[in-house]
């Protein structure tokens, strides 16, 4: 034998020695389900294929990545363009000491038709070359991670969906900040289909004595809402929601008379308290004395936990979090914004100061609504109708949006940030300083508050008359419908939303009513995806999504005619990108299978981790 091959043998049986040693750990960390029998199986099949794995790294060395990244394709498709689009970054090497623990028989397996071992950026692969998926049952199955600190929105992890026909699916990372004065969402995993689908607008009650539900956020499952009730015995509250048109109530913070805004930070609810200046939406003002500007943390029950008083401060404007602290604003003057600093303590920090042309004095702008986007916080102002962006130090002046003189909400969509506007009802899509691209006006309305991305749509709340629009590209936006139809006022809003089981869920002034709107069918996990890396699948069977996390079902949609949808389109497929924007993290071993994968298959693929030395760029 020469020298060569006794090195093959070598390296060989080393190989086979350290596989079957990882085998061991790795069964001990994630034993398999089931008999003893299975686990030997398991071991067996690692052992099996680890010559060919072994070999593989060697071969790759020799390869260029682009010929490494051919994900597999059906049989009878060999002879079609391979369906790989742009290329993603991978190590091969990487790639190559990855052995997965196969379910099937993917040499056999015709229904594996795409793989990619590494995602480390966006990916689009031309319309042409996607996996057709038609109205067929289909599986994707992926490793994804996303880790702290976090200084932008999370993103898409698969996508492909065409604004015209609304047809397609996602598969979801959902973090939405500055939905008026709330981080609505943050790091729940949604797995959605469209095919032209929608439901009306449901009533799912008043919480309390609402006048309406001033913040919204998710949180380990739930949808709380933080109420506006003004009376003089009153004082705004926090409740849970029940289903139906039922709400538990969770307690009033403190003695103002609103719960002005929300967010998760660190796996617990905070809330900002007020006395929100009713008279600011053409109603009587409040009676209720007590000013607010507190923040609490939900404690559980009825229970709150003070977090102290923002300086000089009576009504909380908005709470974010970024770069792993949490981020408050004043919603009237004088101007404050504040970083929390534990216990009860908040630090002031710098806010946007301008020369007032007429006095040529310097004067300080407030900073109310609070999101995240491409490493900073952008802030929207109620004086002059500007937004401001925040790098951890300073502030710089985004420009005005047109001859706005308030701005109002955020969404990002498709990777860009877009501001709702009073008095001109339209929105605008940032494209870089003192650039504003103006996208719309909103019907004959005159302000747009709450607006959410749902399940590929992006949708707005509007003032005066309370409706809800979709967003049809271009400068156009369809009427979806009017929800509040309170007589005799001068004013009804669309004010907050959020996205919760499925739902997207919308708060109006002053009926005080939450209503619910599904467009398509979506699984959803309401829960913040932790730091590291997750195993996720998005499974399409014949009458429900399910929607699985390192293994184990998390969300079922409710029974529906899935195999009446048709899923396919013009449209490129996306990888770490989509309608809610890049990812913020990388994938590994992305899979799409043209049918279900049972469960059992998928604990198999979920109890490998990929290496972390392909680090995003």
């Amino acid at each position: 034998m020469g020298r060569k091959s006794d090195c093959w043998v070598i390296l060989s049986i080393v190989a086979t020695v350290i596989a079957l040693s990882c085998s061991v750990a790795v069964s001990m960390a994630f034993p398999p389900e089931g008999s003893r029998a299975s686990e030997v199986a398991f071991l067996e099949l690692m052992a099996s294929r680890v010559v060919d794995d072994f070999s593989n790294i060697i071969r790759f060395r020799g390869m260029s990545s682009a010929s490494a990244l051919q994900p597999r394709t059906r049989a009878d498709d060999a002879s079609n363009n391979s369906r790989t689009g742009k290329q993603p970054s991978i190590d091969p090497i990487v790639a190559a000491w990855c052995p997965q623990p196969q379910p099937i028989a993917e040499q056999d397996d015709n229904d594996l038709i795409g793989r990619w071992p590494s995602v480390t950026e966006p990916v689009e692969v031309p319309a042409q070359d996607a996996p057709m998926l038609g109205q067929a049952d289909f599986t994707w199955a992926m490793w994804v991670k996303v880790d702290e600190p976090r200084d932008r929105l999370t993103g898409d992890l698969i996508s492909r969906y065409d604004v015209k026909t609304r047809r397609g699916y996602h598969l979801t990372l959902k973090s939405s900040a500055g939905v008026t004065s709330n981080q609505a969402n943050d790091r729940h995993l949604q797995f959605g289909i469209d095919d032209n689908r929608d439901t009306p607008w449901r009533n799912c009650g008043r919480p309390g004595q609402a006048l309406f539900a001033f913040s919204m956020a998710v949180h380990e499952g739930s949808l709380f809402a933080g109420t506006c009730e003004p009376g003089n015995e009153q004082s705004g509250r926090v409740y849970r929601y029940a289903g139906e048109q039922q709400w538990l109530d969770c307690g009033a913070p403190d003695r103002s008379n609103a719960v002005t805004a929300m967010a998760v930070f660190q796996g617990k609810l905070y809330v900002g308290t007020g006395k929100y200046r009713v008279a600011g939406s053409a109603l009587k003002e409040s009676e209720n004395p007590h000013p607010g500007g507190k923040v609490f943390c939900y404690e559980g029950g009825n229970r709150w936990r003070d977090c102290g008083q923002l300086p000089d401060t009576e009504a909380v404007g908005g709470l974010v979090v970024f770069q792993g602290h949490l981020y408050a604003s004043s919603l009237y003057r004088p101007a404050g914004f504040f970083r929390y600093d534990g216990e009860k303590n908040w630090k002031s920090l710098p806010v946007p100061e301008v020369v007032d042309p007429p006095t040529g004095q310097t004067v300080r702008r407030r900073v109310v609504a609070l999101t995240v986007h491409a490493g900073h916080i952008y802030a929207g102002s109620y004086d002059g109708g500007h937004v401001y962006r925040f790098n951890g130090n300073g502030w710089t002046d985004c420009g005005r949006l047109g001859d706005n003189t308030q701005t109002y909400s955020f969404a990002e969509y498709h990777g860009q940030l877009y501001v709702g506007t009073w008095p001109s009802g339209r929105v605008y899509r940032f494209e870089g300083i003192n650039h504003w691209k103006d996208v719309g006006r909103l019907g004959d309305e005159l302000e747009v508050m709450g607006m959410a991305v749902h399940n590929g749509r992006l949708i707005g709340g509007t003032l005066p008359l309370g409706e809800v629009y979709s967003y049809e590209g271009g400068t156009t936006w369809k009427k979806l419908a009017r929800l509040d139809f309170t007589p005799d006022v001068k004013y009804r809003r669309v004010w907050t939303m959020a996205g919760h089981e499925g739902q997207l869920f919308a708060s109006t002034l002053p009926s005080g009513k939450i209503f619910a709107y599904r467009a398509g069918q979506q699984a959803m996990w309401g829960h913040p995806l932790s730091p590291g890396w997750h195993h996720v699948a998005g499974v399409k069977s014949a009458d429900r999504l399910t929607l699985y996390l390192d293994g184990r079902a998390v969300a079922i949609t409710p029974p529906f005619d899935a195999r009446s949808y048709q899923v396919d389109s013009n449209q490129p497929l996306r990888l770490a990108s989509g309608s809610h924007g890049p990812l913020n993290g990388i994938l590994a071993d992305v899979r799409i299978y043209r049918r279900t994968l049972q469960p059992e298959e998928i604990q198999q693929l979920a109890r490998m981790k990929p290496t972390d030395a392909s680090p995003k760029p």
